[in-house]
C-alpha cells in the first residue's frame, strides 16, 4: 500500500501549482494590448476617412484599366469635395447595414439575422452582392447564398471591399474580424472571395 503524501509534500505541490498558474497569468497579461478610447476613436475615424477617400478617388478609374498601371495624366483629380462622392458607393453603404445588425443584435448576431437584414436593404448592388441578396430574397439561406452552387460570382471581390467595418469594430482582435466574416462575408462570397475580406478586416484590426 502506498503511503499518503505528507502535508509538507502537499504544500509543495500546491505552491508549484500556484506558481505555474501565476506564470500563465503573467504570460497572458504580457500578451494583452490596450488602447485608450481617445486613440481608438482617432484610429477608427481615420480608417473610415481613408476608405472614403480611396473609394471616391478611385471610382472614376473602375474597370477602365485592367492589368496595367494607370497613366499619370489619367489620374483623377482631388479636391475638398471629392471625399463626399463616396456616399453613393457600395463599398460603404453595404457596411452600414452590417453595422446596424451589430448595433441591434451585438457581436453574436446570427448569420441568419444578418441575412434577413441585408435581404431587406433597398440600395443597388452588383456581382456577388447582387447575386447573394437575390438568393436570400428567393429563400436560399446563408451560407448557401454565397456558395458557388448558387452564386456564380462567389469569388468576386465584394466582401473584400466591404470588410473594413469588421476590423474597425475589433481593434487588436483579428480573430473577431475573421469571425464576423463568417457571418457577413458568406452572405455573398465563398472561398477566396471570403478569405480576402477576412484578411483585409484582420489588417484593420491589427492597425
Amino acid at each position: 500500500m502506498r503511503a499518503l503524501p505528507r502535508r509538507t509534500d502537499m504544500k509543495r505541490i500546491s505552491c508549484i501549482s500556484l506558481a505555474a498558474l501565476l506564470l500563465c497569468s503573467v504570460a497572458a497579461l504580457a500578451q494583452e494590448r490596450r488602447i485608450s478610447l481617445k486613440d481608438y476613436r482617432d484610429k477608427m475615424k481615420a480608417g473610415w476617412l481613408g476608405q472614403m477617400a480611396g473609394v471616391a478617388w478611385g471610382a472614376p478609374t473602375e474597370f477602365r484599366w485592367k492589368a496595367q498601371v494607370i497613366p499619370q495624366d489619367k489620374m483623377p483629380g482631388w479636391n475638398l469635395n471629392t471625399i463626399n462622392e463616396s456616399f453613393g458607393q457600395d463599398d460603404l453603404y453595404v457596411e452600414m447595414t452590417f453595422l446596424r445588425s451589430l448595433e441591434v443584435y451585438g457581436l453574436d448576431v446570427s448569420i441568419r439575422q444578418a441575412g434577413i437584414d441585408w435581404a431587406n436593404s433597398g440600395y443597388p448592388l452588383w456581382h456577388a452582392n447582387d447575386a447573394g441578396r437575390s438568393n436570400l430574397r428567393k429563400g436560399i439561406a446563408p451560407p448557401d447564398s454565397g456558395h458557388p452552387a448558387f452564386n456564380k460570382h462567389a469569388d468576386d471581390i465584394d466582401y473584400q471591399i466591404e470588410a473594413d467595418f469588421s476590423g474597425l469594430v475589433a481593434p487588436g482582435l483579428p480573430n473577431v474580424s475573421i469571425a464576423l466574416g463568417e457571418k457577413f462575408g458568406r452572405l455573398m462570397n465563398y472561398g477566396d472571395g471570403l478569405y480576402a475580406g477576412q484578411f483585409i478586416g484582420a489588417m484593420y484590426a491589427e492597425a
